[in-house]
């Protein structure tokens, strides 16, 4: 009796219970999360960084490069050259004194010619597309018409101081040889067969260049022979000696030249 009062004094110690707690279901897990992004290579990273600088510098310089323009345009900043342009270096030597001679000639007359040079050299019964070398040429040059002083004989020079008069003895006028103006002279045209270009890709003809300059001096002295450039020599001397002889009190000043 006495356990069954105690028991009942105390029903939450013995007692049974009565049922099981509800079972706790366990929370669903969560999403697992992402996974993260890989990092890019430090290569692509610094590529993109240097790209990123590359066109901010390209666009400050070419904002630069307008602003000075701009200042230019108005007169702000002085001009300046360009920095590529073209740049001559002569390293040529000092010239080279040959040879000096006393001249004892007079020129009365000089004459400008110009003549065309059309010259041609083929083979005979070879094609002219295989073999053929014609060359236009336009040479001008400069030919002059002296009398030479250096030989006159003792008797040379007649003077009459009573009559105030002179006789003076002279030779033909002489001619020089043509000298060509390489500033007015050029070559027009230039034609070579299929032979002669191959050749001309292994060795240079200097020589056909001389021939045609040769030719061209040649024809300028003939024309210059037939053109009346030694009478006017002949004028221009008479003109010269009775001007020289009148200022010094001559009325008469006679001028013979020899026969040619």
């Amino acid at each position: 009796m006495e356990g069954a009062f105690l028991m009942a004094d105390k029903p939450q110690i013995d007692e049974p219970t009565k049922e099981w707690p509800a079972a706790v279901e366990p929370a669903p897990p969560a999403d697992p999360a992402p996974p993260a992004a890989e990092p890019a290579p430090p290569a692509a990273r610094g590529m993109s960084g240097f790209a990123r600088l590359l066109i901010f510098t390209l666009v400050v310089f070419a904002l630069m490069v307008a602003a000075c323009l701009g200042l230019r345009a108005v007169n702000v900043l002085p001009s300046f050259d360009n920095p590529f342009s073209d740049k001559t270096t002569d390293r040529s030597q000092p010239v080279l004194l040959q040879s000096m001679r006393d001249l004892s000639r007079y020129v009365a007359a000089d004459g400008s010619f110009q003549v065309i040079v059309d010259l041609q050299e083929n083979k005979e019964n070879i094609p002219d597309f295989l073999v053929n070398q014609r060359t236009l040429f336009v040479g001008a040059g400069t030919v002059e018409s002296y009398v030479d002083f250096s030989n006159l004989a003792t008797d040379a020079l007649t003077v009459d101081e009573a009559n105030k008069k002179v006789t003076i003895k002279l030779p033909p006028p002489a001619q020089g040889e043509a000298a060509l103006d390489m500033q007015r002279s050029y070559v027009v045209a230039e034609e070579r067969g299929l032979l002669n270009r191959i050749g001309d890709a292994f060795k240079s003809d200097p020589g056909q260049q001389q021939r045609v300059y040769q030719m061209a001096q040649q024809r300028i002295t003939e024309a210059a022979r037939a053109s009346g450039l030694d009478q006017r020599a002949r004028e221009n001397t008479e003109k010269m000696l009775q001007s020289l002889f009148g200022r010094l009190g001559y009325t008469t000043v006679t001028v013979e030249f020899a026969n040619p």
